[in-house]
């Protein structure tokens, strides 16, 4: 079938595509890529906590939908003004702030994310949002650091070349993969490095190659340039694990010039999909041909995986800008592109910053392309991310930063409607990755897929990112959809809480509007889960009021993941035990503790005994905190060198105490373990639900 379109420009046509599902071999191994180094710290807004105070709706919260010339001209106004605003924000004199991006409310806020740079050199971590009402007047700022960017020197006293071989022995790359990977490897930079807040000078090395699955490597390793010390690493290639859903006729918007027609998209940024045909580099073939139909649904037509990997990306355009307001990736109305039958036998897909582009393989055997909508959306997800919160690809920051590909590609397959690819809450639940008929995923349970986490826990962040986006994945579905049983699109899910109390949803609508506000204005590159909550709490307070039923909703999601206490109108029940007296904690001293006497209980401790922990504390990277049973028994609570550089600890953590019997004197422990940075423990609470 061709179109009627008879000149030169955009044709729409439908493809016919014949729903079919195929078994797959089990995914051979997503990015395992660990940060070597501490994990950054959390978003501060403006308060540093959540807000207290009750505060109404603000219908003008909204984002307003801008035009790519509307955001141009705000980042020139903003890039005019900001040398200004570096001194309204008390910068030193030799650190300069760089415009990355600008959005918009209805009431006139605009929220511009800044890069920074200190006496030239680059600061990683030192990224930061500024919140600016219609008078200009700066109402918050969220920064990835609270340190001032002040390092002792900016001299080196490590090579460059040290620093290479050390980036090079990370990457597991030689000279051989250097030579070939040319245009990634890139010689290390002077920068500063700042995301565990304390900065400090370094080097930036990017090592290419391949990781041990076939995927590109875009190694970034971070090592201090007075000791040789390795600071951090991190993965810029960003990979999913999507499905091969075909979608069934669908429609396309394509180009055609003269007699001509190729999958470029002339209404969404020019977005263009091309034919790797087993290779691993370049753009490979545009696709064309002499009519407007494209494949016949099966993967030996190589046109099939085009045509899906074509409308994933254009339901995700059209998804982002119905939705939220944004046109593109960046904003600016530019579309990326995609790459189809990426290597041989690849299974798995990524994003890549560098080409600004989606590549997808063909799967196990090379029948099962990784086009499908969900998968188009979390690869272009991870490029949304990449170009607003700019969520490090390690640690804490990683598992959010995968679990927002997987949110939107949930709520993008919920937005397509398509009848051949129901909206669900689960990860590959199409192509029998297990061989057993189960999801890769499941955004109610993650557990359920054998790796994931279900909740938080203090070493989260030490995890493959894949599964600690878990606990993301899982408050998503609790805000959107609530716990207990129940039935959508035909599939049923069973979520429970990690404190075993029910949480009641607001609907997906709310819950993804909170989400893309938090990750666009309060989100920074080194949020962490606690940072999370309070970013999260932050866009639902300006979107529906802190007085409202979806803030208390918010809490009591991220209580049902271990992240933040339920709010003070219960929900929780149980018996409580608190100490609200104030406890110094001497800097790199002994250890204090807090006490709380138990009394009138029966029998042992619970397996879900609830701790909620309140330490004002600058730099909480340096605490240990320990709970002390009665009979000297110490559990970890959380451990130092974790935590980043976030200021305060205020969460509750779970603690299987079943073997302890109940009354009698419990402890709060807790040692600062490095120097300069003090506080003390504000209070502490057992609950015995």
């Amino acid at each position: 079938m061709r179109s009627s379109s008879s000149r030169r420009g955009t044709s729409h046509r439908r493809t016919p595509h014949t729903p079919r599902r195929t078994a797959a071999v089990a995914l051979a191994g997503v990015a395992a890529l660990i940060a070597a180094a501490v994990q950054g710290g959390t978003a501060i807004a403006a308060p540093t906590t959540a807000p207290s105070a009750a505060s109404k709706a603000n219908p003008g919260s909204e984002s307003v939908r801008l035009t790519p010339a509307q955001r141009a001209a705000l980042i020139r106004e903003a890039d005019a003004a900001k040398a200004e605003t570096a001194k309204d924000l008390g910068l030193g004199a030799k650190e300069k702030l760089v415009v990355r991006d600008v959005l918009k409310d209805r009431d006139g806020t605009v929220h511009t994310r800044y890069e920074r740079t200190y006496d030239g050199l680059p600061v990683l971590g030192g990224d930061l949002v500024v919140e600016s009402t219609k008078t200009d007047a700066t109402a918050a700022v969220v920064k990835a650091t609270r340190a001032a960017i002040n390092p002792a020197t900016t001299k080196t006293a490590v090579s460059a070349a040290k620093a290479r071989q050390q980036a090079l022995k990370a990457g597991e790359a030689g000279e051989a993969g250097e030579a070939k990977d040319a245009g990634i490897n890139r010689a290390p930079r002077k920068v500063i490095w700042a995301a565990n807040g304390k900065p400090v000078v370094a080097y930036e090395t990017v090592v290419g190659g391949f990781q041990h699955d076939g995927t590109p490597q875009e190694l970034h390793v971070v090592t201090d340039a007075t000791t040789g010390e390795k600071l951090f690493e991190w993965e810029a290639i960003e990979t999913g694990t999507g499905n091969t859903v075909y979608s069934g006729t669908v429609d396309l918007t394509t180009t055609q010039s003269g007699s001509t027609y190729n999958l470029t998209d002339g209404a969404r940024g020019n977005h263009k999909t091309y034919n790797l045909n087993r290779g691993t580099s370049g753009t490979g073939t545009l696709f064309s041909g002499p009519d407007d139909v494209w494949g016949n649904g099966t993967p030996s037509n190589l046109e099939s995986a085009g045509a899906d990997a074509h409308y994933g990306a254009a339901l995700t355009w059209d998804y982002y800008k119905n939705v939220h307001g944004r046109s593109g990736i960046r904003g600016d109305g530019v579309g990326a592109y995609s790459r189809v039958h990426y290597g041989n036998n690849y299974v798995n897909a990524f994003w890549s910053d560098s080409c600004f582009c989606m590549t997808y393989g063909d799967g196990s055997g090379n029948a099962n392309p990784l086009t499908s909508i969900d998968v188009a959306a979390h690869e272009m997800t991870h490029g949304l991310t990449s170009n607003t919160a700019g969520l490090n690809y390690s640690g804490e920051s990683g598992g959010l930063n995968e679990a927002t590909s997987d949110i939107f590609g949930s709520t993008v397959e919920f937005y397509a409607n398509n009848s051949s690819d129901v909206g669900d809450y689960l990860i590959g639940e199409e192509i029998n990755i297990n061989g057993d008929g189960t999801p890769l995923r499941y955004m109610d349970k993650p557990s359920k897929d054998g790796s994931s986490k279900d909740s938080w826990y203090s070493g989260i962040g030490s995890i493959d990112v894949h599964y600690s986006s878990g606990p993301a994945n899982h408050f998503f579905y609790l805000l959107s959809e609530g716990s207990g049983t129940k039935t959508i699109n035909g599939v049923t899910y069973n979520s429970s809480t990690s404190d075993g109390l029910p949480v009641t949803g607001i609907g997906r609508d709310k819950a993804e509007k909170i989400w893309f506000r938090a990750l666009t204005t309060k989100f920074t590159s080194t949020t962490n889960y606690a940072g999370a909550r309070t970013g999260t709490l932050a866009a639902t307070g300006e979107l529906y009021g802190t007085d409202s039923a979806e803030y208390k909703a918010v809490q009591h999601a991220w209580a049902g993941i271990n992240v933040g206490t339920r709010p003070g109108d219960g929900g929780g029940g149980g018996t409580s035990f608190e100490n609200t007296a104030d406890v110094a904690i001497p800097d790199r001293g002994a250890a204090v503790t807090s006490s709380v006497t138990v009394s009138g209980r029966t029998g042992n401790a619970p397996s879900n005994l609830q701790v909620a922990v309140d330490i004002v504390h600058t730099y909480i990277g340096d605490l240990k905190v320990d709970l002390v049973a009665p009979d000297g028994t110490a559990y970890t609570l959380k451990g130092y060198g974790t935590g980043g550089s976030a200021d305060n600890l205020s969460t509750t953590y779970t603690v299987n105490a079943s073997s302890e019997v109940a009354n009698g004197v419990w402890k709060l422990r807790v040692q600062d373990n490095a120097a300069v940075d003090t506080g003390y423990i504000n209070s502490w609470k057992l609950t015995f639900p």
